[in-house]
């Protein structure tokens, strides 16, 4: 596909998004009041908990609906953040209706913290924490936070942080409204993980808009966290990050990769591809590029790079603490918007990062020092991409 067309293609979809997400949510038939009258949905100190059965961890601000023997995380706004146990989704007959949806269950905020301080104990004082993006529900993001688990080989508890996206494609202002709505939420949770002592480490994983919620947090348990000094926050992943190239770049630095953070061990990994049809539609709406998208936003570079016989690609500026990793030529799914969950080796790559690697022989190096690329492997059957990554026979990679 010619750039021409691609940026048609792009443009075609950004208005897309944008011209129907103008619409008003809507509150629906049901009083929200209703969904959460079951005491399921508001759990009682004390309640036992299954944890073979559900493995995960997860706080949501999602509005729960308890009135079957299911319960489902909604996509509207909590007036609360709750916490609980999950496993992966699995089908299930609600009604008379077949369903993708995880077995999970809440816990009283104390019991929560207790449970997962008694699992971070028992394995090496690390925790994992996965926060999503645009265009999910909680079975998606459940489904990704077990296959993440199962992947990575995690030893310690893993937690999925939900916040209310609509999981639809034309619902992105939408996404985008409720993601900044939840700030205070997340970065408060944030903030009371980091200050747990028993908190070693914390890997946090963010996938597309998610970037938005935990940069912003990163820095704010910096400036206030009393215990910890937000230290124990050392291992950063961003994947396909839609955040504003630029601003990254005027705030990072001072901020979640200062000198002093970076010299206590902080580290920020990006995983980035110029094939990623989703970000080249956030770009178009936005009008500039996003952080998770190698474009040339500046022509000149770009006829630069062209002229020195490079790939038309620009990163954010180097900075110590930084790795950038460029998926483009290793890219799969329709979107490749989620490389490092279809693509064997950016999901060896993802592995060998949250298990604290610092280099990798199939990185190969580029003309920036810290930016790095990955090669396909033309060996690789759509098998061995879904068995290196452990996915299973319900997933697809239409993403």
């Amino acid at each position: 596909m010619t750039r021409a067309r691609q940026l048609a293609a792009a443009c075609g979809a950004a208005l897309a998004l944008s011209g129907c997400s103008i619409a008003a949510v809507d509150y629906g038939k049901i009083r929200h009041a209703d969904y959460v009258a079951d005491p399921r949905c508001n759990a009682q100190p004390g309640a036992a908990i299954d944890g073979e059965a559900l493995p995960y961890f997860f706080a949501t601000s999602r509005l729960p609906d308890c009135r079957t023997s299911e319960i489902e995380l909604l996509h509207h706004r909590s007036d609360s953040v709750r916490y609980g146990r999950f496993n992966a989704p699995r089908d299930v007959v609600v009604g008379k209706k077949k369903r993708f949806l995880p077995p999970l269950v809440f816990q009283a905020a104390p019991d929560w913290w207790r449970a997962l301080q008694a699992e971070t104990d028992r394995r090496q004082g690390r925790v994992l924490l996965y926060v999503h993006g645009y265009r999910e529900n909680f079975s998606t993001t459940s489904k990704d936070a077990a296959q993440i688990a199962r992947m990575t080989g995690f030893d310690g508890p893993v937690i999925e942080y939900s916040w209310p996206s609509q999981g639809k494609l034309f619902s992105y202002v939408v996404d985008e409204t409720n993601m900044y709505h939840d700030v205070r939420n997340f970065r408060d949770f944030l903030k009371t993980l980091a200050e747990q002592g028993w908190v070693k480490e914390i890997v946090i994983v963010s996938h597309s808009l998610g970037a938005r919620l935990v940069i912003p947090a990163v820095a704010y348990v910096d400036r206030t966290s009393s215990s910890a000094d937000s230290s124990n926050i050392s291992n950063i992943i961003l994947a396909s990050p839609d955040i504003d190239r630029e601003t990254f770049e005027r705030d990072i630095e001072d901020e979640v990769l200062s000198a002093r953070r970076v010299a206590n061990d902080r580290r920020l990994t990006i995983y980035v591809s110029r094939a990623d049809k989703a970000l080249a539609a956030s770009r178009a709406i936005h009008g500039y590029p996003r952080l998770g998208s190698p474009y040339c936003f500046n022509p000149f570079e770009a006829a630069e790079l062209k002229a020195k016989g490079l790939p038309e690609r620009c990163y954010p500026a180097p900075r110590a603490g930084l790795t950038v990793i460029d998926t483009t030529d290793v890219s799969r799914g329709s979107t490749g918007h989620s490389n490092f969950l279809l693509s064997a080796p950016a999901c060896r790559d993802f592995i060998d990062v949250v298990a604290d690697k610092r280099t990798r022989s199939e990185r190969i190096a580029t003309s920036w020092a810290h930016v790095f690329r990955l090669e396909p492997d033309a060996a690789l059957t759509k098998a061995d991409h879904e068995e290196i990554c452990h996915r299973t026979a319900e997933v697809g990679d239409d993403r």
